[in-house]
């Protein structure tokens, strides 16, 4: 499975942010616990609605982005 399968943007749903299916969890705020040095258990126990597979997808979205900002010309 790919992130597009656990990550939606809903323009209605945290402003249009990308957010884990059927929550209103955004990415930006599982990578934020990540990069303060939460382990994915420890998020995995504050957000019993999430499985380790959406924490991946996180990864995966925050990896393809980055690779699509390195290829885009500089402005």
């Amino acid at each position: 499975m790919s992130f597009e399968d656990y990550i939606t943007v809903t323009p209605g749903i945290r402003s249009g942010k990308p957010c884990i299916r059927g929550t209103r969890i955004a990415v930006y705020d599982i990578l934020e616990y990540l990069a303060g040095g939460m382990t994915e258990a420890q998020i995995l126990e504050d957000f019993p609605s999430l499985r380790p597979e959406h924490i991946r997808a996180c990864l995966a979205f925050a990896a393809a982005r980055e690779r699509r900002l390195a290829v885009s010309p500089a402005a």
